[in-house]
């Protein structure tokens, strides 16, 4: 279903002359809520991150990471192994660096299971460890950080993730989705561990800086040098760009255009990305070379490609993550048709795609969920069998709340473990428990639905003749960026076209020119339509009219800038 966002022309029209903007911006900025597009168009740090110690015991931790680092103590990390995991411990890592003070990391590869382990905490405390950090991870991990606590060792929990009544018994626990926190500045909740980590970072930064330490031959490190990792984790964990997070990726793109990161410099050389990164790039491009190490390779390396300081070395690491990447593509394509073939081959009892298989690569099935979610357009569930549990991921629809409904599911037993987000989420469970899980995962979807099929609504915001769309459009939208969840791009439909020399492109992509009647004409691409209706009808050659939906866009495709509609769907005109 289409719909077309309704505004107050009184609003729009204020906008655009008190603040100078054309018509579409000011438009797109009323149908979002946005009353100061100064703020938005030119979101900053200094003006939106308030001071750390507004998150509960961030001044514990400050004080604590300082007297480990002024003590030389043994200081251990437990990150995550996806991308928001490889940056939150790649800005720690380096900021202790920074200041003189090494640290011992341990990413989690899947067969270990997502967060700390017994294991991990063991060979820590065989190290020699005082304090250990978990990034990204531990807020529901109660009996394995306890257990650390009572070897001797110091914990502090530096997550985002949805957290239960009580925390574990832990040194602090810093999380603005903590229950008892204060959400003075609710926008803060919506930040990916990588962006907790940096406010960290400033907390700890101030605390040395008030102790003298910066005085003892020691320089102050410059904390905007990481800003990149920190937008990179941002965009990566599907987190709203909103406020805080809004000023992160904006000034992270500025930080990594600048190609500092030498670890970062060689994946964006690998895979030829000469023009300065936007959060397209971030999400599509780089982001999933460094999950492909945690989902099939070595889940140590995106960490040490971002900390690397030898170019050789990081290019090295760099051709690696691309050949994971590219494993990752055809472990995923295999799974997908299996699970597809589940879906489609029997009844489904609820609004939702429940598959599982025995040995699924774990590292995929997350990717698998995200696609079943797509295509059908409703919560997906997708599991791996292995010898000794079950482990799953899902992805859901807005009306779901995947975080509340695992939270709730292991709060019964009937999953062993589990975490997440709204929209995203990982668990384990026995396989006996299989056919119990399905059954509360489908209730509880029904009661949230009410049973009724779930259409998707393609929100519009803008109508527009084919000869409105020109390069003007296009680079005032470009302000509006970093695009992202909470910030969608925003969708124009061309009303009352014609398309014309439609011609297959690639692996399932279509290309054609969009005419309208005053002759007005626009190159347009559509991605991944060959077998579906949209590039069916797109090939068909017929002279009928028709609106289509989608966004504006310079490609910068052989290092020319060229102006394109992408497609996102077509519909014949009433």
């Amino acid at each position: 279903m289409w719909q077309i966002g309704q505004v107050d022309e009184c609003k729009v029209d204020l906008m655009v002359q008190r603040y100078s903007l054309p018509v579409v911006i000011a438009r797109v900025m009323v149908l979002r809520g946005i009353d100061n597009p100064e703020v938005f168009l030119n979101p900053r740090i200094a003006t939106l991150m308030p001071d750390p110690s507004v998150l509960k015991d961030m001044g514990r931790v400050a004080e604590r990471i300082a007297k480990a680092i002024i003590n030389d103590e043994r200081i251990g990390i437990i990150g995550d192994y996806d991308v928001d995991g490889a940056t939150s411990t790649s800005i720690m890592r380096l900021f202790l660096s920074s200041v003189g003070r090494d640290c011992l990391v341990h990413i989690p590869d899947r067969d270990e299971g997502y967060g700390p382990s017994k294991q991990a905490i063991d060979d820590y405390k065989k190290q020699g460890v005082d304090l250990l950090i978990t990034l990204d991870c531990g807020t529901t991990a109660f009996e394995v950080l306890e257990y650390a606590t009572s070897l001797g060792i110091d914990v502090i929990i530096l997550d985002h993730h949805e957290a239960e009544v009580k925390l574990p018994k832990v040194y602090a626990v810093v999380n603005p989705k903590r229950l008892d926190e204060d959400n003075d500045y609710d926008y803060l909740q919506y930040m990916a561990a990588c962006g907790v980590v940096f406010m960290t970072v400033v907390a700890i930064n101030r605390e040395l800086r008030n102790k003298g330490y910066y005085q003892k031959n020691i320089a102050e490190p410059d904390l905007k040098q990481w800003l990149d990792l920190v937008a990179l984790g941002t965009v990566c964990d599907v987190v709203p760009l909103k406020g805080l997070n809004r000023a992160y990726v904006a000034q992270g793109l500025r930080i990594m255009a600048q190609r500092q990161n030498i670890g970062l410099t060689a994946l964006m050389d690998k895979v030829g990305l000469e023009q300065a990164p936007t959060a397209f790039h971030l999400g599509f491009v780089l982001g999933p070379r460094i999950n492909a190490c945690g989902r099939v390779g070595d889940a140590n390396i995106g960490n040490q490609l971002l900390c690397c300081h030898d170019r050789a070395a990081a290019e090295s690491m760099a051709a690696k993550l691309d050949e994971f990447n590219t494993l990752r593509k055809d472990i995923e394509n295999m799974v997908l048709m299996s699970a597809m073939e589940q879906v489609e081959g029997q009844p489904q009892t609820y609004p939702m795609a429940f598959v599982y298989g025995e040995n699924w690569h774990q590292g995929v099935v997350g990717i698998v969920a995200g696609k079943l979610r797509e295509r059908y357009n409703v919560p997906a569930f997708v599991m791996s069998i292995e010898p000794d549990e079950v482990k799953g991921s899902a992805r859901s629809i807005p009306e779901v709340d995947l975080g509340a409904l695992i939270m709730a599911a292991k709060e019964k037993g009937i999953i062993t473990k589990g975490g997440g987000h709204t929209l995203a989420a990982g668990f384990s469970l026995d396989r006996e428990k299989i056919d119990e899980f399905r059954e509360f995962v489908g209730e509880y979807i029904l009661s949230k639905t009410g049973g009724d099929t779930v259409v998707p609504i393609k929100q519009i915001d803008a109508v527009l003749d084919v000869g409105g769309a020109n390069d003007d459009l296009a680079d005032c939208l470009e302000k509006l960026e970093p695009f992202g969840q909470g910030n969608a791009e925003p969708v124009l439909m061309l009303h009352n076209v014609r398309i014309i020399k439609a011609a297959p492109m690639g692996i399932g992509h279509v290309r054609c020119i969009l005419v309208s009647d005053n002759g007005a004409g626009i190159k347009a691409v559509a991605f991944r339509v060959g077998d579906n209706q949209i590039g069916q009808a797109m090939l068909a050659g017929k002279s009928e009219k028709y609106d289509v939906c989608g966004v504006l866009r310079h490609d910068h495709w052989g290092g020319r800038k060229n102006l394109q509609f992408v497609i996102d769907d077509i519909r014949e005109c009433a």
